[in-house]
């Protein structure tokens, strides 16, 4: 029996080929283009109609693609977004036009890969970037939005050339593999701009590795406060303009501010490509109807719920930002991290914030002990339990929890997604 007669009898479904890819690499992460690219080149991936944007950045990728997807859509454009991880179900890392793709879609991707790859080793995430890439050079849609994996330079989403290369912020995370200061993670992140294309910079203070590079390889960087600036104008309502351009009476955002504006910019960019027709009403219809599942997504039960995947010391301190302005009587949080994340600096800005932790240990790979999360803290052992599961810390804090009170899950996409099953 052949190789490749063997895989498809042994692979019936899209579970049984997602336990097989998670088999075939002998490593969960590594980073480079080659053998990738070497597969693409078979599978002759190619998009000669559609408008690229890739995304990068440490926070924030995911508000960004889902703002620019609904504004597409809503100027009638067939729109695809390409996102990971899943929150819930693996289908969620693909949608064309709002609707995840399906299993069937799925698996006959992974089928041709297999049949194409020969002996060149790839990684999970790459072989599921190649089916995603491989899906969408059949569908061809308007418009291809790419929210980049890790880093950047060397991520798999990177054989693509961006028409729009977009870079939201840039903080410490993934220091093992993407460096530990602000410049060598700029340098990666930057590596998806491309000669003589635009891109777009959200960060307010950018490392001078993305202005070097931008300029080195002759891309057309526009700015955060220098090319596109936002100016709050009242409590409820602000302003974005650029250059001639300005839309306002704009409304607060569910989604991150900053991130909005960065999309706007492209939307502004992209306005005479794809005929889109921008005002302020519109930008104001895509802000009410832009949330996202897992970031500052609430809930109400007993008392007020809120989710989200912040896993890093910077999506901390946007969550500490907006908890102050919530002004709950008592903030109970729910934790769980992964072994090779900052655990220190990401709770310290939640600090003054939060009245009790109840931390439980993620049982995943990677998943680190909750007792070991405590010892890495200045967490007071007085305001604090420790849990098995962060199933079992969430009960704890419902249990605890006032009507008033709050109610926050973070630090992993892996602890959003175990309380979510349980809200939803």
């Amino acid at each position: 029996m052949s190789k490749m007669t063997k895989g498809h009898s042994a692979r019936n479904n899209l579970t049984e080929w997602l336990s097989y890819l998670e088999s075939i690499h002998s490593v969960e992460i590594e980073l480079g283009l080659t053998r990738i690219n070497a597969v693409a080149n078979k599978l002759n991936i190619v998009f000669p109609t559609s408008t690229i944007i890739t995304v990068a950045g440490t926070n924030g990728k995911g508000t960004t693609c889902a703002f620019l997807e609904n504004a597409f859509l809503a100027q009638n454009l067939t729109c695809a977004v390409y996102s990971s991880p899943h929150i819930e179900r693996f289908n969620e890392r693909l949608r064309l036009n709002k609707v995840e793709v399906n299993d069937a879609s799925l698996v006959n991707a992974f089928e041709t890969i297999e049949q194409t790859r020969d002996d060149i080793s790839l990684t999970y995430y790459e072989y599921t970037t190649l089916a995603a890439l491989l899906i969408l050079t059949a569908a061809q849609p308007d418009v291809i939005i790419l929210e980049v994996g890790l880093g950047g330079r060397l991520d798999a989403t990177n054989i693509v050339d961006a028409d729009i290369a977009v870079i939201t912020t840039i903080d410490l995370d993934h220091q093992a593999y993407l460096g530990d200061t602000r410049e060598a993670i700029g340098f990666e992140k930057a590596g998806i701009m491309r000669a003589d294309k635009q891109a777009v910079i959200g960060d307010k203070t950018p490392p001078a590795t993305i202005v070097e590079h931008a300029k080195c390889i002759g891309a057309k960087p526009f700015f955060r406060d220098e090319n596109f600036i936002i100016e709050q104008t009242s409590n409820k309502q602000w302003l974005w303009r650029s250059g001639n351009t300005n839309f306002s009476g704009l409304t607060n955002c569910y989604i991150p501010q900053d991130n909005v504006a960065t999309a706007i910019m492209v939307l502004n960019l992209l306005a005479d490509k794809l005929d889109l027709s921008l005002n302020s009403a519109f930008i104001n219809q895509v802000i009410a109807e832009t949330k996202v599942a897992g970031r500052m997504e609430k809930f109400s039960l007993d008392c007020d719920v809120i989710l989200d995947v912040g896993h890093n010391p910077q999506a901390a301190r946007y969550l500490a930002e907006q908890l102050e302005q919530l002004n709950y009587p008592k903030v109970h949080a729910v934790l769980g991290m992964l072994g090779d994340k900052d655990a220190t600096n990401t709770i310290a800005p939640l600090l003054p914030t939060v009245s009790h932790w109840y931390i439980g240990t993620l049982e995943v790979p990677r998943g680190r002990k909750a007792k070991n999360i405590l010892e890495s803290t200045q967490i007071d052992t007085a305001k604090v339990n420790c849990f098995d599961n962060v199933s079992q810390a969430f009960r704890m804090a419902k249990h605890n929890a006032k009507a008033t009170d709050l109610i926050l899950v973070f630090g992993s996409f892996f602890t959003v997604a175990e309380i979510r099953r349980l809200l939803v």
